[in-house]
């Protein structure tokens, strides 16, 4: 069937940055009704935990395998694939009362991330080389808007409304998407011979899996437990299966060579540090500004206001993406990346100064969301650069892998510490000043950490952007070589 080819390269970009920030949000849409979710949907604490937890470890396992697939079968495919699962999953959770229909929805939710490493990787084929390094920078800043605005946005939501209606809108939303990036995202000739590993994919998948459910469960079920160490290491012994399998592969899900390539390995290796950065304020930010002044150091807001008082963060990201495209142009990808991180962890040490008041913290916040908007960006574009063309989309969405799994140790090491040092007040336990002062400390390590290993990604020569992939047309053309 003949589509509509994309009216310009901008539009082409707003439509996978809006896809992309949507996708995001459905992260932390149920965080405002996290401690509700056994009532609304009967089931115990611990299952219910599950609705947040799922959509984690589904976009985990996406992201390589939607690259995967998008390098074979073109990436326009893939997120017009991905926006549908993204309307699916929404619908699901909509008419949901209860927890499996409910885990079924999220999990979809979070399978449609996907959409943004194949998003990212596309950005290269579709524009003019002036304009790719800040598109990158866009699209790339939307795993960190979508979380920060779905907060605020959600509490709204649920404060006017019935909580259903949180994913009404997502339908909505999602629904408008799909028809945008079918209509207005343009099918380019990139589908690379080859064939999808399915072992690979399921090995990845259940390593992935495991070892995730070790990590987020951990400040529930406690480091030590049985069940933490047997997930972690069995999910651990699982990945290591899976890469010697993947190195006997001639047609791999992810091209363990291609990986452990300097630039690649290192700037992966920095995402999990600057990921960790990123969630860490995420975690401890909010629940600082919603302890009760009566602890002497908690700031007495609700959840709408300090899902306000953080949204201006998430715009920062925003606002820095077109900032770190123009330095990723004028002192290359791997100094902006070592920039990025520097804010990201000054932005924790303004946070240590500066915690006495709700402007303080907003202040703090915007510093190290300036740092991650930077940082962020220039990471796709290191990888693309030191990735063969063919293997563009499956190398982007390993490097969102990693970004997720620093998140993930964040949020485990941040519950951790917050539970470690508490104090009494009648009958409820908070966590102390020292623990919010520490988690700090921790994050602004976090991204300095992340400084130290950009320092070794070693330079690569500059790409040829010159070649544009053809969109497919109404009319049979020949393709440009």
């Amino acid at each position: 069937m003949p589509r509509t080819r994309s009216a310009s390269p901008t539009a082409t970009v707003v439509v996978l940055c809006v896809g992309g920030l949507a996708a995001a949000l459905t992260q932390t849409l149920v965080i405002p009704i996290q401690s509700e979710l056994p009532t609304l949907l009967g089931t115990s604490p611990a299952n219910a935990a599950w609705v947040v937890t799922v959509t984690l470890l589904a976009s985990a396992v996406a992201m390589p395998v939607a690259g995967r697939i998008a390098d074979l079968v073109g990436k326009q495919r893939v997120l017009v694939g991905s926006a549908a699962v993204l309307v699916v999953g929404s619908l699901v959770c909509a008419l949901s009362d209860t927890l499996l229909p409910m885990l079924v929805g999220r999990g979809l939710q979070g399978v449609a991330m996907g959409f943004i490493p194949v998003g990212i990787s596309l950005m290269r084929e579709v524009t003019p080389p002036e304009m790719t390094a800040s598109a990158t920078a866009a699209m790339s800043a939307t795993l960190g808007v979508g979380g920060a605005i779905g907060l605020p946005l959600s509490a709204w939501i649920v404060e006017v409304g019935d909580w259903h209606a949180l994913f009404w809108v997502a339908t909505g939303v999602a629904a408008v998407i799909l028809a945008l990036t079918w209509a207005l995202v343009p099918h380019v000739r990139d589908a690379q011979p080859g064939r999808l590993d399915v072992v690979g994919a399921l090995g990845l998948a259940l390593g992935l899996v495991t070892l995730l459910v070790g990590v987020s469960k951990a400040t529930t079920w406690g480091w030590t437990d049985p069940r933490t160490l047997g997930a972690i290491v069995g999910g651990i012994v699982v990945l290591l299966a899976w890469g010697a399998f993947e190195l006997r592969q001639s047609d791999p899900l992810v091209d363990l060579r291609t990986t452990a390539r300097l630039p690649v390995l290192m700037t992966n290796l920095a995402a999990v540090a600057i990921g960790f950065g990123m969630m860490a304020q995420s975690i401890v930010v909010p629940q600082l500004l919603q302890l009760p002044e009566l602890t002497g150091y908690g700031l007495g807001q609700s959840i709408l206001a300090a899902g306000l008082w953080m949204a201006p963060a998430g715009l920062m990201m925003m606002v820095f993406a077109p900032v770190s495209g123009r330095l990723i142009t004028s002192v290359g990808a791997k100094h902006t990346l070592m920039a990025g991180a520097v804010v990201l962890g000054v932005g924790y040490l303004v946070a240590l100064l500066l915690m006495d008041a709700p402007w303080q913290l907003l202040v703090a916040s915007c510093v190290s969301s300036a740092g991650v908007g930077i940082g962020y960006a220039a990471m796709p574009t290191l990888i693309l650069d030191a990735a063969p063309a063919r293997e563009a989309a499956s190398a982007v969405g390993l490097n969102a892998l990693m970004r997720s799994v620093g998140t993930t140790l964040a949020a485990a090491v941040m519950g951790t510490l917050l539970t470690s040092s508490t104090e009494t007040f009648g009958a409820f336990a908070v966590p102390s000043q020292g623990a919010f002062r520490l988690c700090f400390l921790v994050g602004a390590l976090a991204a300095f950490v992340g400084v130290a290993i950009a320092a070794f990604i070693p330079r690569t020569p500059a790409p040829d952007h010159g070649h544009v992939s053809e969109p497919v047309a109404p009319e049979p053309r020949p393709v440009r070589r």
